[in-house]
């Protein structure tokens, strides 16, 4: 069996926004262990490995920083799936793990044809004792799957034996680094206390011990559904307020800050917003929505669902009120789009909101000039399902918040990236055809300015 003095290599499948970020802080922090970081796309791995620290496939502040000072030296990217396996005492299974989109659970379900598929390629690969650590979130009891086809290895290939452990990530892009290196908690889910000891020995190295959590493998899985869960449910009811805050004339700001006094609640994610997106909130709760029907819970599974339902409510409400405030159309006007990415300080579009409220504009006939500083015209495209072009119906990406502005009657602020708090507002206004608007579904503009050049604002949760 293995010993926290026992793992000298790693290799984490899955290059990714969670893959690429962890196992570039474990290699800085840990000096002292190899860690390969491999994956089929080599285009991916290219990025990775480019010189030019910019071109990191993943945009997180401090990354680059990070993969600068262990590249090279102790960490590695490659495409050598089973080399790097065979070489190492921990595999991390870091892959995607989306909702399936057909067959049973379709729409719900996780796919995890590519856990399934790194399981088979670990358990062709490994040599001696491999310690396989979920990294990807996956549905409780997914280890005994694991489990069972690593068993069945073990009876084919002489020599070989593994542990499974679970691990979950709880990072927040845009913090990632951040949330690494210095983490509310870790945990490490297990059956086997040799292996679990080899991984909280690799946390420890700067983790201290008494944020290192242990528990049994089911705990492990369940606990980063049910995080997601409870965050995703602080953002949509916090959004259901802001919609009766509009109607009633209070101020969602006001009755967040009154609420998040209680020692209880707490101020964290009361922040009204056009809903949350990323790779994680919606499918994670859908995927637990599916567990709950699966045992029978189906009142815990509705309850959960309007979470879901609320959040996707939230982004039709206001891509209708901006139609509705643009004179019931928008049918060949412009409009200034300020952020594509689901969050500010990450180049991740994944279920971000702005998808959505975009598709309903376009769909209505709007002209959408879209300025991100993170998102490439490529990942819109494919976003949005249509590439950039002219005329009703369309978008383009700009530059510049003045390029998004031009002729537009109006500004659409969806994501919260700092640049947006600091625009130039008459400048601004000045480039807009009146009455001109400026929708600000993230309460992140300077109101009072751009209303002082002329504009007429709605502010998200703004009686």
């Amino acid at each position: 069996m293995s010993s926290p003095a026992a793992v000298r290599a790693i290799c984490c499948i899955g290059a990714g926004y969670v893959g690429g970020p962890t196992m570039a802080v474990i290699a800085d922090r840990c000096p002292h262990i190899q860690v390969t970081v491999v994956d089929l796309n080599a285009e991916r791995i290219a990025a990775w490995n480019d010189p030019d620290l910019s071109q990191l496939p993943v945009y997180e502040p401090g990354l680059d920083a990070v993969v600068g000072r262990a590249r090279g030296r102790n960490l590695h990217f490659s495409t050598q799936v089973e080399a790097a396996i065979a070489a190492a005492d921990l595999v991390f299974i870091s892959v995607n793990t989306p909702t399936k989109t057909r067959g049973l659970g379709a729409g719900q379900a996780s796919d995890l044809k590519w856990v399934e598929a790194s399981a088979r390629t670990v358990a062709r690969a490994a040599r001696g004792h491999t310690i396989v650590v979920e990294k990807s979130t996956l549905p409780v009891r997914t280890a005994a799957v694991i489990q069972e086809i690593l068993t069945a290895a073990q009876g084919e290939q002489a020599g070989s034996s593994f542990s499974v452990l679970s691990n979950p990530e709880f990072l927040a892009e845009g913090t990632a680094i951040e949330d690494l290196e210095q983490p509310d908690r870790v945990l490490i889910g297990g059956q086997d206390p040799a292996a679990v000891e080899a991984l909280a020995e690799i946390y420890a190295s700067w983790v201290p011990q008494e944020r290192i959590l242990r528990t049994n493998l089911w705990s492990s899985e369940l606990s980063k559904l049910t995080a997601n869960a409870f965050l995703a449910q602080r953002i949509s009811s916090i959004n259901g307020i802001a919609a009766f805050c509009e109607a009633t004339g209070a101020d969602v700001r006001e009755v967040a800050r009154a609420i998040g006094a209680d020692s209880r609640i707490g101020p964290k994610f009361l922040q009204a917003g056009p809903g949350f997106g990323g790779s994680c909130f919606q499918k994670d709760i859908l995927n637990l929505v599916y567990l709950c029907r699966h045992y029978g819970l189906e009142e815990v599974a509705d309850y959960w669902e309007q979470v879901v339902a609320l959040n996707r409510w939230q982004q039709q409400r206001i891509a209708r009120l901006v139609i509705t405030k643009l004179f019931g159309t928008v049918s060949g006007k412009r409009i200034g789009v300020l952020g594509f990415a689901f969050k500010a300080d990450t180049n991740d579009t994944r279920e971000s909101p702005a998808i959505r409220i975009c598709q309903e504009l376009l769909d209505e006939g709007a002209i959408l000039q879209i300025v991100d500083p993170k998102v490439s015209e490529r990942q819109i495209t494919l976003d949005l399902g249509r590439p950039a072009g002219e005329g009703e119906g369309s978008w383009q990406q700009m530059s510049t918040v003045q390029q998004a502005a031009a002729g537009a009657d109006a500004l659409l602020l969806l994501t919260e990236w700092q640049q947006f708090a600091q625009i130039d507002w008459p400048a601004v206004a000045a480039l807009m055809r009146r009455p001109a608007w400026l929708f600000d579904a993230r309460a992140k503009a300077d109101a009072s300015a751009a209303r002082a050049a002329g504009l007429q604002v709605w502010v998200v949760g703004e009686g």
